[in-house]
Parts: structure tokens; C-alpha cells; sequence
């Protein structure tokens, strides 16, 4: 005879289901090189040492999410990616602190739990970590039947890092210092929104394009190995992450009263995806707020730095000179246009 007492798992929630994710995320940390000395996944909270070896050590954190691409991975099918995405979205924004990222905590939350699916994400999660070489500590993941619609879900990420005071990037930035770019790999985790608007709008089947595809669902770049080794040798005064907003949102953030980032959107060396999008009819001028349009990261460099700076880049990121500092009240001034 059917019981007809209240239950959890009569709610939509599964407790062992939630019980067996924890375990097989633990399992996944442990074979980390990063993971540590202490077992944190399923506790309480996640414990870690400070490294002995910082003098001044300062904590700097960072928390951001994916957006819509996550949407892109639902209509995929994919999910062994999108944790990359989250984890760069995080620990990119460190690095312009020049903080090395140390821990990273997950948020996830999901309709109902679909173990192979969130196996995925947290592959992902963990792969992203030992690219950024920072150890994923804990999280939490929660089931919310009614919340969201079946199949959906969202992610967040927290990201601590750790910079010795001397070495915290700001207000290093002089006149006439180069403002190099460093290629972006795509349209990393940014603008999705307007994308997928514009996928329905010129109802263009993702599934059948191969090219919207790869481009779409590509993972964001991870910065991290190259900005900290030149951090180290105190080659750069300041950098910019290009996310939303874009170039000019971003760079102003970091420029100090009475200088400017006076750059040549004609410098710009663009890619094919951003291409398409400006032909598709998004604007020009919606491409520079919304998009990196091929530009990942900005670094602000003293011109003498400029080849040691490039050495640290592998062929496909080398950073290239978009423009300079200037003394002048507007923080960011744009000339030229960038060949679409």
C-alpha cells in the first residue's frame, strides 16, 4: 500500500542523489594536484593554510557567474566546458589585482539532479581549477523543484587569491605607457544574451552550424600562467579584464585621474565571430559595449617592457600595441574603426 506521508523526495528533492554528487565531487578534488592536505569537500567549511612563503600576504576575492551562455550548453547538450568558463570569469578578475588565485568555492543550482550532467559541470569546475592553479575547496549544490523550469539550472563561482602588498597592481600606471592587447579566444562568457536573441531572430538552427557551434560554446580563456609570471618581474603597471561592457567600460576602471587610455580601434585585430555578428546587423556601437570583440585582456606596460612582456604569450595570445597613456581628463578616448 502506497504511503501517503509527507516526504522530501515526494517535493522533487533527493537527498542520496545530492548525497552521492558530494562524494563523487570529493573523489574528483582528491585527484587535484591542487587539492591539498585537508578534506573539505562535505564539511562544514573548507579549511586551507595561508602559504608560509608571503611576507605581506593580502586576500583578494572575486565572485561571478556565466550568464546565458549556460543556455547554450542546455541547447548542446554540453556540459563538460561551461565549469571552465566559470571558474575564468573568476580568477581573470584577480589577476588585474596581480593576486594569484588560491581557492575557488561553486554555487549550483539545478531543478532536479541529474547526475551525469552535474558530473559534467564539475569536471569542468575542477579542470579550470588546475588550468588557473587554484584548488576547489567546497561548494554547494541545491535542488529547487519550482524555482527552475526542468532542465535548467545556474552557476556561480568565488575565487580568493593571494597577492604580497608590493605587487598589488595599482596606481603604478604612467603618461606615455603602451596599452597592448592580449587576444581573446572568442567571445568568452559575455553577450550571450544578445546572441541568442539574435539566433532566434534569424532563426539559425545551432545544432546544424558548426561554426555557431564551437564558437558558442568555446571555453573562456584562462590568463592566469601568463599574468602572474609577469607580474612577478614587474613588467606591466596595470591590466584590464574585457568583459562586459567592453573595451572602454573596462580599461577606464583602471586609469588614474587626469590620464587617458587614448586607443586605435583600428589596431584591433578582430575575429571571425565578431565578424558575423557585426554582419548579422548588431551595430558597431553595440559590438564595443557588449562584446571584447577579439580583445581578452588590456595591459598597460612601460614601452622599454614591451618584448619582455611578449615573451610570456604563446603565439595565439601575443599581446600588440592598441595606443598609449596621455595626460587628459577623459579617461578613454577611441579613434579609427576596427575592420569588420
Amino acid at each position: 500500500m502506497a504511503s501517503n506521508k509527507l516526504t522530501y523526495s515526494k517535493s522533487g528533492v533527493n537527498i542520496p542523489k545530492a548525497d552521492s554528487f558530494v562524494k563523487f565531487i570529493s573523489s574528483l578534488a582528491r585527484k587535484s594536484s591542487k587539492s591539498g592536505d585537508f578534506k573539505n569537500i562535505g564539511g562544514f567549511g573548507a579549511i586551507s593554510p595561508i602559504p608560509k612563503q608571503l611576507k605581506d600576504p593580502h586576500i583578494v576575492t572575486s565572485t561571478d557567474g556565466v550568464g546565458t551562455k549556460i543556455e547554450i550548453a542546455n541547447d548542446l547538450n554540453k556540459f563538460d566546458t561551461i565549469g571552465i568558463d566559470l571558474v575564468a570569469m573568476c580568477v581573470n578578475d584577480l589577476v588585474v589585482q596581480g593576486a594569484k588565485p588560491y581557492l575557488f568555492l561553486d554555487y549550483i543550482s539545478i531543478s532536479k539532479i541529474n547526475l551525469r550532467k552535474l558530473k559534467h559541470l564539475v569536471r569542468g569546475i575542477v579542470k579550470g581549477c588546475d588550468i588557473a592553479g587554484c584548488k576547489l575547496v567546497g561548494g554547494e549544490t541545491a535542488e529547487m523543484p519550482g524555482t527552475y523550469t526542468r532542465g535548467k539550472f545556474d552557476l556561480a563561482g568565488f575565487a580568493v587569491g593571494l597577492v604580497e602588498k608590493k605587487k598589488i597592481l595599482n596606481k603604478k600606471i604612467r603618461n606615455n605607457d603602451l596599452i597592448l592587447a592580449v587576444p581573446s579566444n572568442g567571445l568568452h562568457s559575455n553577450g550571450y544574451s544578445l546572441v541568442r536573441y539574435l539566433l532566434k531572430k534569424k532563426k539559425i538552427n545551432l545544432k546544424t552550424n558548426k561554426f555557431l557551434k564551437d564558437e558558442l560554446i568555446r571555453p573562456t580563456k584562462i590568463y592566469v600562467k601568463e599574468l602572474s609570471l609577469i607580474n612577478e618581474k614587474n613588467l606591466i603597471n596595470g591590466c584590464a579584464n574585457i568583459t562586459g561592457g567592453g573595451l572602454v567600460d573596462n580599461i577606464q576602471r583602471i586609469i588614474p585621474k587626469n590620464l587617458c587610455a587614448e586607443i586605435g580601434l583600428n589596431r584591433v585585430k578582430t575575429l571571425k565571430i565578431f565578424k558575423w555578428l557585426y554582419k548579422m546587423g548588431v551595430s558597431e556601437k553595440e559590438m564595443l559595449k557588449t562584446f571584447n570583440c577579439g580583445v581578452g585582456f588590456c595591459l598597460v606596460t612601460n614601452p622599454r617592457n614591451f618584448n619582455s612582456v611578449s615573451n610570456y604569450f604563446g603565439k595565439k595570445f601575443k599581446p600588440y600595441i592598441i595606443g598609449k597613456i596621455v595626460k587628459n581628463s577623459k579617461k578613454v578616448k577611441l579613434s579609427g574603426k576596427i575592420s569588420w
